[in-house]
């Protein structure tokens, strides 16, 4: 199963507590943190919600 590499890089200070509670829930925490997450419908719902605070890549 294909994987993303997902990083915060804008941070969530201003931003609505749903955004907030997004970026929380995937595991990201400081700007620049990055995690890795399988590529299914749920994963994609939730980046989608916040793509202009992350950059997603396809993970190696």
């Amino acid at each position: 199963m294909a994987q993303l590499k997902v990083t915060l890089v804008r941070s969530v200070i201003g931003r609505p507590q749903k955004q907030r509670e997004i970026v929380k829930g995937l595991g990201l925490g400081r700007v620049h943190s990055s995690v890795i997450v399988p590529d299914n419908v749920a994963m994609r719902g939730a980046i989608r919600k916040i793509n202009h605070l992350v950059d997603v890549e396809l993970a190696k």
